[in-house]
């Protein structure tokens, strides 16, 4: 048997299985903290360093644990979407704590200053910076980036493993946090005068709900509202603005629900890759939400990438009626148990 064969491909195993539990960065984040100064999370912050930009954020859609960056820099652009940067962070401070190499706390504070500089003075954040002409520069609730950003700061303002972080940047962090919580107050939509929800990304600068892809258009998120609903739950000692704006999205929520429907991939010859999906009536279907609700009439809307608005799911073309998520179970468990439970905190505040 060619022994030099085994052993490549024994090398090669190992190399693939050294990472194969994990997803991405947020896999390791429960790690005991002594485990940051092993020699298998030095190879995973090397790797995550090779991602950091000039800027200080990360890319997105970008595995930066298993291999290391070997292009230009120039060529990585920075953003808060699709859960790109925090954990990054999160894990270098990780590894700070554990080795207090300078490396992994000079890394750290260059992220951390990458997101005071990006927000708002008003007190929201964009979806990348340095800011785009494109919507890209628009405050960016979409896909929880603005509430993500926003929890990482709180972690920071008090959490234990940022005890390193400089006195001064934990109450800048904490003050971030209370702008971006004055600015979601500020974009909740008022609606013949009746607070509702929230568009999916709001103009940086009037704070009207704005467009973003084509088939993103200003509306009433039935999805990102969840998450803003919920960041606005777990501030403690919430002042009367902040129960008023929870209240006020609970029951757009109940009136909004989609009952009596449900969401099902059938197949069918026709249809490209013979599947389709189609609303079935079934009146035991678990409540649904929307992903966009009209600014006017507050019901269901549908977008292809022309940017024509349609008032039925049907009447969208088959590629965006099955790429994109337009209908949920997003504020289920949020109106059943964890608003309930968050009034009977409050109440005893």
């Amino acid at each position: 048997m060619n022994t030099s064969f085994l052993f490549r491909a024994l090398t090669l195993w190992m190399i693939s299985t050294l990472f194969s539990a994990a997803a991405g960065v947020a896999d390791y984040l429960k790690k005991p903290l002594d485990w940051y100064a092993t020699t298998e999370a030095r190879t995973i912050a090397m790797n995550i360093l090779s991602y950091q930009t000039e800027h200080g954020a990360w890319p997105k859609n970008t595995d930066t644990v298993q291999r290391p960056y070997q292009g230009a820099k120039n060529d990585l652009k920075p953003t808060f979407d699709n859960g790109a940067t925090m954990d990054e962070l999160r894990f270098l401070a990780r590894c700070y704590m554990a080795t207090k190499n300078a490396m992994y706390g000079k890394a750290f504070q260059k992220g951390l200053d990458y997101i005071f500089i990006a927000q708002y003075p008003n007190g929201g954040w964009p979806q990348y910076y340095p800011l785009s002409k494109q919507y890209h520069r628009h405050i960016t609730f979409n896909d929880g980036t603005m509430v993500r950003v926003m929890e990482f700061l709180r972690e920071v303002s008090r959490d234990p493993v940022y005890g390193f972080v400089a006195a001064g940047d934990r109450k800048k962090a904490a003050a971030a946090f209370d702008k971006g919580v004055d600015c979601i107050l500020r974009c909740q939509i008022r609606i013949n005068g009746k607070l509702t929800v929230w568009c999916a990304q709001h103009d940086e600068v009037t704070l009207a709900p704005a467009t973003a892809r084509s088939y993103e258009l200003p509306s009433l998120s039935g999805s990102e509202s969840v998450g803003i609903t919920r960041l606005l739950m777990s501030v403690e000692k919430p002042r009367a603005e902040i129960i008023t704006a929870v209240d006020a999205a609970v029951a757009w929520f109940e009136t909004s629900a989609q009952r009596g429907i449900r969401i099902d991939t059938i197949a069918d010859p026709k249809a490209p890759g013979g599947k389709d999906k189609v609303i079935v009536r079934d009146p035991k279907a678990r409540p649904l939400w929307a992903r966009f609700y009209d600014l006017k009439t507050q019901q269901p809307l549908f977008c292809d990438r022309d940017g024509i608005p349609k008032t039925s799911f049907s009447a969208i073309g088959h590629e965006r009626r099955n790429g994109y998520a337009w209908y949920g179970h997003w504020a289920q468990s949020l109106i059943e148990k964890e608003y309930p439970q968050w009034k009977k905190s409050t109440a005893r505040k």
